[in-house]
């Protein structure tokens, strides 16, 4: 399997397929780069695609440290100078989101030309003034509940994420798959990775960048209402949105040739 090494000396692994400018695309929490595997064949035929498995997901190394934003935004920095990408596509679904914008705020637009986002809040707790945040942990004891789920009842709390995440029916193989790739994150990765995620607000940086940007907004989302990512869009420079009505969090699954199609038509701006 390829790796390559983080500047800490964690082993990320990664795939990769297809030639031409790099599409380098980020999974969400709890997940791995082969939820996009209804996606990579296709945008392979037009682009270098390059799947990361976070830190504590997939098959890199799970250490027992280092899993706060900054740090998985050094990972995405590793990643491209380890393979020495350039004119780089970088997309996010949902944590990944935060990650470039981390990636953003620290290293500026270092070997990035655009950035595709799909389906995440700038702030995912509550307050007198933000209503969009996360369905579950959307404060301190949101985040404590959701801590035990996933501590104590693992492969439950992992069935109804993953439906929660969905508009649509899985195949049976497919589920089955999907669940074994979740499985292989352990409890403390999570817990940490949610923990420092849910803290954060990132509304006073995001007016400040400029990179060219899709924001992709699923209208049906339980975990994510689409007035939060919506807002990205609005306050983001160059960043444009486009809406999948028939979609949850999962939207590149419930409407996979609309993902596709549209990737492909920004790759091709």
């Amino acid at each position: 399997m390829p790796y390559i090494n983080a500047s800490d000396g964690t082993r990320l692994h990664y795939e990769e397929q297809g030639q031409g400018r790099p599409l380098v695309m980020i999974h969400g929490w709890t997940f791995s780069g082969r939820f996009f595997h209804r996606n990579v064949p296709v945008l392979a035929e037009q682009a270098r695609v390059i799947t990361l498995d976070l830190r504590g997901h997939g098959e890199s190394d799970k250490p027992d440290h280092s899993y706060r934003i900054p740090r998985l935004a050094a990972d995405l920095r590793d990643l491209l100078e380890a393979l020495e990408l350039e004119d780089v596509t970088v997309l996010g679904w949902s944590i990944g989101c935060p990650i470039i914008w981390s990636y953003l705020e620290l290293f500026g637009k270092a070997r990035l030309r655009d950035a595709i986002f799909v389906q995440q809040t700038p702030r995912q707790y509550f307050s007198s003034e933000w209503k969009y945040g996360h369905a579950a942990c959307y404060d301190q004891a949101g985040l404590a509940e959701t801590i035990q789920k996933l501590t104590l009842t693992p492969e439950a709390f992992d069935e109804q994420n993953l439906t929660d995440c969905l508009a649509t029916e899985l195949s049976a193989d497919e589920r089955t798959m999907l669940l074994a790739e979740m499985g292989k994150s352990p409890a403390h990765a999570r817990a940490a990775m949610m923990a420092d995620h849910t803290v954060h607000d990132w509304r006073d940086v995001l007016p400040h960048f400029d990179l060219p940007a899709l924001m992709m907004i699923a209208e049906k989302d339980a975990v994510l209402v689409p007035e939060g990512p919506s807002w990205v869009a609005d306050h983001m420079p160059d960043c444009r949105s486009l809406r999948f009505e028939h979609s949850s969090h999962m939207l590149f699954l419930d409407e996979t040739d609309k993902f596709n199609r549209a990737v492909l038509e920004f790759l091709a701006r």
